[in-house]
């Protein structure tokens, strides 16, 4: 008779006590690359922390991790703490982390379980201070890893972040839906548009909708100086949403 064994990995239940501190976790979701999903999640957090709100940045796009660049870091300059784990980098009234600092921004070509279980060592080592609000920013895609990876983070609300393209619609939805079938809280922002386009999709997958933000050209001359995009149409525009939210 053959028998059945769950293998328990020790490294979640490390992850489930790193983050008993945080309060709130938001994870920033996109069914593509490409459409602000890493620049919502860096002016999100700056400007929840702005708010008086004790706020985390994880960069979990394990292969190619953005958040450095927004924030203007240099990661061969500035290097995470260890004591009892791994202490995030302080920077722009943030706890942030981001496997960049051990890649030093050098590519990282994994796949599949690789991606999962370097996720796993960054929760199990990441010792967070006592957070209001862990921002989570995602790999994009619809991958297994990119979908799993929520059920590491106990109560966690979803952020989608899209664009009314018309190629990217099919995808919104696919994204949407696998998230309406796992029942997390989810929230839509409409980027780079001129109006209120996804409202419709929103409905139908009981989704709140947050709103839409305008296409900004400035914003590319910005990123690397955080204080310059929160005060900027764009980081107003952020602001509006992260009202609701907060």
């Amino acid at each position: 008779m053959s028998r059945h064994y769950t293998v328990l990995d020790p490294r979640l239940e490390g992850a489930k006590k790193m983050l008993s501190s945080v309060s709130r976790i938001i994870a920033v979701m996109s069914s593509k690359g490409g459409v602000g999903k890493t620049l919502f999640s860096a002016v999100f957090a700056s400007i929840a922390s702005r708010k008086g709100f004790r706020v985390g940045l994880l960069d979990l796009d394990i292969t190619n991790p953005g958040l450095h660049v927004v924030l203007g870091i240099d990661p061969l300059s500035i290097q995470p703490g260890e004591e009892k784990g791994i202490t995030p980098v302080s920077i722009s009234r943030l706890e942030f982390m981001s496997t960049v600092f051990y890649t030093r921004d050098n590519p990282s070509p994994m796949r599949g379980t690789s991606v999962d279980n370097a996720i796993r060592e960054v929760l199990a080592a990441t010792r967070w201070s006592r957070l209001d609000i862990l921002v989570v920013d995602t790999a994009p895609g619809l991958s297994d890893v990119a979908i799993s990876t929520l059920e590491y983070f106990p109560g966690v609300e979803v952020v989608v972040v899209a664009t009314p393209s018309r190629l990217s619609i099919n995808s919104i939805e696919k994204l949407l839906k696998l998230l309406s079938e796992m029942k997390y809280k989810k929230y839509l922002v409409e980027n780079m548009s001129s109006g209120n386009l996804l409202v419709d999709l929103a409905r139908k997958y009981h989704t709140v909708y947050l709103g839409s933000i305008d296409y900004y050209r400035e914003v590319e001359e910005y990123i690397g100086d955080i204080e310059k995009l929160v005060s900027s149409r764009f980081g107003r525009s952020v602001e509006e949403i992260a009202n609701k939210i907060l």
